[in-house]
């Protein structure tokens, strides 16, 4: 069977099916290859399903802290495997609409296996893709105008710590816990073992983060990664920084690991949850067929995402850009578009929101303090705590900061950081901000409802220039 399309997609991610419905409204004869589920890790295996499992833990804690409310709930008692039931809800919920977009779009679904083909008589260039069905049925030859690989990535295992589904764990195998461990270690304190040790402490167990680095959270602002710490150990987490795991010492007893660090320190606990980074999958894609060039385990594109193949595009954490959901959306967006002739921009990266969905949440968008200071003759910042806002007061939730970056001599913003109460969501308006090329007078100018927990935005806006009203 060969069919011939405008555009062949490998991966049904969040990348590759934003991609595949921006090119049926582009009026792009489209087909979507993807071995497993349309949605991707993001759907299935990372965003969705953490985040209901963290917002299990949002409302256990609140109920725990209702007397200082004034409200008296006693104990709450956590139902694990209806917490998981809820998760998978979830899921099937946003999958089951996934599949209609895609129908609606009438986007023609291989579930199967895509492989990348060299010249042959199908087509005299690279890129004709062959897809292995999951039924077993004959394989359908798709021959494209256009090629998007979008085929995400997957946990990074460390020699010595592979998953075995019941002890050693990577994010996958814990999604799919049935029961709250009492007790684990989390190698890696990036983002994913923050919300992994966020949630899992309210939940109750007694959780260990050993990062490798010097502190959590290594690629936030510093000041934005010491409240962090503050609050987790506050918590009851155990931050070991500096912690250099040796791999070879890991030991499975009945019901516990253990494992040293390079320093001597001996560690253990029910199980142990790898959060190291993710893969790019880019393996068995039939890339060596073609021209592509990958350095790193990553795929080579230049700014609207072609490879060397000028026909042949990668978006999404296969690129080794930033391994975010709404980053490999906006590359599957800005690439269809370029391949369709459309004036597409350039995706801006210093545009883009990163979001860590912990308690507290945090998010930043823009150059670190750090960063600013090396790259700018002069900065200065505005920093507004919650602590001041009457909103956050109302919540209960104090603790945390407003903190922006601005070029001195410009009064561009550089950079915005948030830490405390719906960071993740107020973020959004320094998106807005960074898109427009607004100035911190501006940010500061803008009306803000009160009470309202974005008017500490504003405020730290006006205390660039020690304008601000209430701190």
């Amino acid at each position: 069977m060969t069919i011939t399309y405008d555009l062949v997609i490998l991966g049904g991610g969040t990348g590759g099916y934003t991609a595949a419905i921006r090119a049926a409204q582009l009026g792009l004869k489209t087909a979507l290859v993807e071995k497993g589920k349309v949605g991707g890790t993001c759907l299935h295996k990372g965003c969705i399903p953490t985040k209901a499992l963290l917002r299990s833990a949002d409302v256990q804690r609140t109920v725990k802290e209702a007397a200082s409310f004034g409200i008296e709930a006693g104990s709450p008692i956590v139902h694990f495997e209806r917490v998981q039931e809820r998760k998978e809800e979830i899921v099937h919920t946003l999958y089951n609409g996934v599949k209609s977009l895609l129908k609606r779009g009438k986007i023609d679904l291989y579930e199967g296996t895509g492989r990348l083909l060299g010249p042959s008589l199908f087509s005299p260039m690279a890129g004709t893709v062959s897809v292995e069905m999951n039924d077993g049925t004959e394989n359908a030859m798709l021959v494209p105008r256009n090629v998007i690989i979008a085929t995400g990535s997957r946990p990074k295992h460390l020699p010595g710590l592979q998953p075995d589904g019941e002890i050693v764990l990577s994010s996958d195998e814990a999604l799919e816990m049935k029961e709250i461990p009492a007790s684990i270690m989390i190698v890696g304190g990036g983002v994913i073992g923050v919300e992994w040790a966020s949630m899992l402490v309210d939940f109750g167990s007694k959780v260990t983060i050993l990062e490798y680095g010097d502190r959590i959270l290594p690629f936030e602002d510093k000041a934005v990664s010491a409240e962090m710490a503050r609050q987790l150990s506050k918590r009851g987490v155990q931050i070991i920084v500096n912690a250099k795991v040796k791999t070879d010492t890991l030991q499975k007893n009945s019901g516990t690991v253990s494992i040293q660090t390079e320093a001597g320190e001996a560690f253990s606990a029910e199980k142990i949850l790898v959060a190291a980074g993710r893969t790019a999958n880019t393996e068995q894609l039939g890339l060596e067929n073609t021209d592509i060039k990958v350095e790193n385990g990553v795929i080579q594109v230049n700014e609207w995402m072609q490879t060397n193949e000028s026909h042949i595009y990668a978006v999404g954490d296969v690129t080794g850009g930033l391994q975010l959901a709404h980053v490999a959306s906006y590359e599957g967006i800005t690439a269809v578009e370029h391949m369709a002739g459309k004036a597409a921009d350039p995706v801006d990266y210093s545009a883009v929101p990163r979001c860590i969905y912990s308690h507290p949440e945090a998010a930043s968008i823009g150059m670190t303090e750090e960063q600013a200071a090396l790259e700018r003759t002069k900065i200065k910042t505005g920093v507004f705590p919650f602590q001041a806002n009457g909103k956050a007061l109302v919540y209960g939730e104090t603790e945390g900061f407003v903190k922006i970056v601005a070029d001195a001599k410009t009064d561009d913003i550089l950079g915005v950081h948030v830490i405390g109460p719906h960071a993740t969501e107020l973020i959004s308006e320094a998106a807005l901000a960074q898109l427009l090329d607004a100035s911190g007078w501006e940010l500061g100018a803008a009306i803000h409802p009160h009470p309202a927990l974005s008017e500490a935005i504003g405020e730290a806006a006006l205390m660039l220039d020690g304008k601000a009203i209430h701190f």
